[in-house]
């Protein structure tokens, strides 16, 4: 049942080609990349990392760096690492996005994850996410888990 689930939110979200967090997927070369292209870029090649960035989660509702800028055309591997006791996510995308997909979560609570703009963190542990900013624009992340986004959990990117 989730999966059907997922595979209906997937579509009904953005409609672009979904691959797994780590940059790997299933289709390649350029079309591939097109088709994954969104407003705010597309998964980026974990072997084209031009900075890392470390982001914190905690149980305060907050992403510490709660804003950050990055240039354009620049791949960030984002190091994500829970210090709560509690599930945190960082979902990539525009204001929008996020909030529709918040209200798809309420609908479907027990939905998975498995897009590149996104990572689930355990408690205590860590996780990555790879992505290329191909756009100037002002984007977000944001924590998913149901009351983490409205208690504030939220990030701003400004891609110059």
């Amino acid at each position: 049942m989730n999966k059907a689930i997922w595979m209906l939110a997937a579509a009904m979200i953005a409609a672009p080609a979904w691959v797994q967090a780590d940059g790997k997927h299933g289709k390649h070369g350029a079309a591939a990349a097109a088709a994954e292209e969104r407003a705010y870029g597309r998964p980026g090649d974990p072997k084209k990392v031009t900075r890392t960035v470390q982001v914190g989660m905690a149980d305060t509702m907050r992403f510490s760096p709660a804003e950050l800028t990055v240039k354009r055309g620049e791949t960030v591997r984002f190091v994500l690492r829970n210090t709560g006791k509690v599930e945190h996510e960082m979902v990539l995308g525009t204001l929008q996005e996020l909030k529709d997909h918040l209200e798809m979560m309420k609908k479907h609570p027990q939905m998975e994850h498995d897009e590149p703009n996104a990572a689930h963190v355990d408690p205590g542990k860590r996780g990555a996410l790879v992505w290329q900013f191909t756009k100037a624009g002002e984007f977000y992340y944001g924590c998913l888990e149901p009351g983490h986004f409205e208690a504030g959990m939220i990030g701003k990117v400004t891609v110059k």
